[in-house]
């Protein structure tokens, strides 16, 4: 398997998690069939991986293990987040993913060992740590922009409906229910 420093894990795990945010929109949940079909997928992809571990030994089959753990891990909550469509499950996709992710390159650290191996763990957390801080903020950059559209709709909205004023009867009931339809009210 190829080994990847602990900052390239964590910066493909921030732009992964930020893409997935940012693509998040406000509609409906994503489909329950597809999530499903990721889960089965990964369950299979891991059985795989897991067996391929068999012919090895020591720290390198711990790894091993703990890499394709984490694959079907990282499988399956991107695929809950994308079905949940949520900047709240992205965040929680992106935590759980730098959780598999400490793990692996932990159980790396087992093969060093004093201060090497102090300084491989202390690295692997801080790259844990970068990540999920990098998710929180994303998430609630999501929801700041959501806030914000949401205000902007709603100053849209008394706009329009103080121009219906101006008109009587039909016209103005008309008016006023395509101005709550367009503005969402």
């Amino acid at each position: 398997m190829k080994s990847f420093g602990l900052s390239a894990i964590a910066q493909a795990v921030a732009l992964c998690a930020g893409s997935l945010m940012f693509c998040a929109s406000a509609s409906a949940m994503g489909d329950h069939a597809a999530y499903e079909q990721a889960k089965a997928n990964a369950k299979a992809t891991y059985e795989t991986d897991h067996k391929a571990c068999e012919s090895m030994a020591g720290n390198a089959k711990d790894v091993c293990v703990a890499e394709a753990k984490a694959k079907r891990e990282k499988t399956e909550v991107n695929a809950e987040a994308d079905w949940k469509n949520t900047p709240k499950a992205r965040e929680h996709a992106a935590h759980e993913s730098a959780e598999a992710d400490y793990k692996v390159a932990k159980e790396r650290c087992e093969a060093k060992a004093g201060n090497e191996k102090d300084v491989c763990i202390k690295e692997a957390k801080a790259a844990e740590t970068k990540t999920e801080a990098d998710a929180k903020a994303m998430r609630k950059t999501a929801d700041a922009h959501k806030d914000a559209n949401e205000d902007k709709m709603k100053a849209d909205y008394k706009v329009a409906a103080e121009k219906c004023d101006s008109l009587s009867g039909d016209a103005k009931s008309h008016c006023v229910d395509a101005a709550k339809t367009r503005y969402h009210q």
